[in-house]
């Protein structure tokens, strides 16, 4: 169920296919679900700043969105390896943000809609 959502500078020579697949064996090793069961997108941003835009950093946000129950710990410890995973692909002074998520268990619905 875990859905990975990954907004990025443009232009970043970044393997997203790769990151992507190595977040899907990561949030198992954390939280109780199966490498079937993540979904990342992974979007391109037109436009971003950080701070007053001086730096010139690249920036990238991950938001990792997981049901909810899991403890403050295993989240932390999500967020972790996230972090750890982003710096090892992004090779460019870049802003890194990750967070994440929980979404409510009784409003939360997702399902495989099969083709008319």
């Amino acid at each position: 169920m875990p859905q990975v959502l990954i907004d990025h500078s443009a232009g970043l020579d970044v393997d997203w296919a790769g990151l992507a697949e190595q977040l899907h064996e990561a949030i198992p090793e954390v939280i109780d679900t199966d490498t079937a069961a993540c979904k990342t997108v992974v979007r391109e941003a037109g436009r971003v700043l950080v701070g007053d835009g001086a730096s010139g950093e690249a920036l990238v946000l991950v938001e990792v969105k997981v049901l909810a129950g899991r403890s403050t710990e295993l989240r932390a410890e999500l967020t972790r390896r996230v972090l750890e995973l982003l710096r090892a692909h992004v090779t460019v002074p870049a802003a890194l943000g990750v967070q994440v998520t929980e979404l409510d268990r009784d409003t939360y619905r997702f399902e495989h809609h099969p083709a008319r």
